[in-house]
């Protein structure tokens, strides 16, 4: 394999048209000069260099090593800058990987003023329902808003970050008798028809979502499901159900329902952020933790 540092040697020679000038400008003696050359040789497998009166000149192939070098360090150059910048937080790139629900009340708003703040940071935006964590454990991503259950995922090289518990609220359709309550115990909901109810998948929402109709002693008449917050509360608003929907989904509020909490109990997501451990302590990455949480917080 061949050696950078030599291909640099060699570029000085070629530059300076001998060894001996070559190792004056480096700080060599000639002798080391000479040994790296013929080494870089025996890794090339060709020679580099030919005798010409007094001086040297280069062979086809210590052209093209002394181009490379030229090239190499060219290249080294600007990646050393790039990294200056990345570490203080001036420009590269964040992998941001989220669910629905953040994406209607959460994520908008906080890029909107991530990039206000940061426009030289790029940031790649992908929405899911299932392997975020997964992905930033892979090195898919850099960061992904993850929902949390009673037991905190360990992955190697992901350190999680509480970013705010976001609790469900009871969507009703305004001719609704409880609309008058200012809050709604989720047990007075047991003979209704459910929308969005989530209770038929293995996530941690819909465990959640089960644990709290039962500790309500009921299970949901479900009337359909949809993956949409907003459809979830139309179909609400038309008079198909009701419906649980997490506060961060409820940032646009269909004109026909009534969004009022609940208790006993009251269903809480625990919503954190995974960050890779290889980026979690850039600027860049802990304004962005501190732009979701402030946003999350509002």
């Amino acid at each position: 394999m061949l050696d950078v540092r030599r291909m640099q040697v060699l570029r000085a020679v070629v530059s300076s048209g001998s060894v001996s000038a070559a190792a004056a400008n480096l700080g060599y003696t000639p002798s080391a000069i000479s040994q790296q050359l013929a080494t870089l040789e025996r890794e090339a497998g060709t020679p580099l260099l030919e005798k010409v009166g007094r001086g040297l000149r280069p062979t086809p192939a210590g052209t093209l090593l002394a181009e490379r070098a030229e090239q190499i360090a060219e290249v080294l150059g600007s990646t050393e800058a790039e990294l200056a910048d990345i570490r203080a937080g001036r420009t590269g790139l964040l992998r941001m990987r989220f669910f629905h629900t953040a994406s209607v009340g959460l994520i908008p708003p906080a890029v909107a003023k991530f990039r206000a703040e940061h426009p030289e940071v790029q940031l790649d935006l992908q929405m899911a329902e299932v392997g975020l964590l997964d992905d930033v454990a892979a090195g898919r991503a850099d960061l992904a808003i993850i929902v949390v259950g009673s037991q905190r995922p360990q992955r190697r090289g992901v350190r999680l970050v509480h970013l705010v518990d976001d609790p469900y609220r009871v969507v009703l359709p305004t001719s609704h008798p409880m609309v008058e309550q200012d809050c709604v115990d989720l047990a007075q909901l047991a003979a209704e028809s459910w929308v969005n109810s989530a209770v038929t998948s293995d996530d941690v929402c819909s465990r959640l979502l089960r644990d709290a109709y039962a500790s309500a002693g009921f299970t949901p008449r479900i009337a359909l499901e949809t993956d949409s917050t907003y459809s979830a509360q139309a179909f609400v608003a038309a008079g198909l159900g009701v419906a649980l929907v997490p506060r961060l989904g409820l940032d646009v509020v269909h004109p026909e329902v009534v969004v009022r909490p609940l208790r006993n109990p009251e269903p809480v997501r625990h919503i954190h952020v995974a960050v890779r451990d290889t980026v979690a302590d850039r600027p860049a990455t802990r304004t962005l933790l501190a732009t979701l949480a402030e946003t999350a917080r509002g």
